[in-house]
């Protein structure tokens, strides 16, 4: 991933934003493949370096991970298209037509190395991990009443080696330019829009 030094985000940032946001693609690229295995996922961050998840028996990705346990697991959110016309400053004298549009987001990369985890107890450790972030205590029996279900999952531990982080909102022009932006997100107020504004207005103290 391309991250200019000033869309670059810390890796506390990156972490929490992965915290917010735990929904992703698990990519795989496995040996000698013509493209890699990539797998929409819910995923658990339990701790900086620890990732959780569960996918279920059938899914390709297995195989990859097989012949090549470095995944990497990538979040993106908080967009919004940003028109070319809000990237001027029409009081300034500058002409809208030459604005230059772009789209502003967060994205994170985890690079991971995978350990494949099948046996029964560590799988309901794994649910368990994952429901109690989902779910309200004692709304759902314990995973050890599935127990045909938990023959068709397998459990997934990624172990975070690389932590990349890119917030990408407007970090390259001045403040004017970025609070006219800001304000063009609020007016508009399409998905995603309030989110990106407040990144946006974050990155300016």
């Amino acid at each position: 991933m391309l991250i200019h030094p000033w869309d670059t985000a810390t890796e506390d940032e990156a972490l929490d934003f992965v915290r917010a946001n735990e929904f992703g693609h698990l990519i795989a690229s496995g040996r000698g493949r013509e493209v890699p295995v990539v797998a929409p996922t819910q995923f658990l961050l339990a701790d900086e370096r620890t990732v959780l998840l569960h996918l279920a028996r059938p899914n390709p990705i297995w195989k990859a991970i097989a012949e090549n346990p470095a995944v990497v697991l990538s979040i993106a959110g908080d967009w919004a298209y940003v028109p070319g016309r809000w990237k001027v400053l029409p009081e300034d004298g500058e002409d809208p037509a030459m604005g230059v549009p772009t789209t502003y987001y967060a994205a994170v990369q985890l690079v991971c190395d995978a350990e494949v985890l099948s046996g029964p107890e560590e799988k309901k450790e794994v649910l368990r991990a994952q429901l109690g972030r989902l779910e309200a205590e004692g709304a759902l029996v314990d995973p050890s009443a599935h127990e045909r279900q938990l023959r068709g999952i397998l459990g997934l531990r990624l172990r975070v080696r690389k932590v990349s982080g890119k917030f990408k909102y407007g970090g390259n022009v001045d403040e004017a330019h970025r609070r006219h932006v800001a304000d063009r997100l609020a007016e508009r107020g399409g998905p995603g829009d309030a989110a990106a504004r407040a990144r946006l207005l974050r990155g300016l103290g």
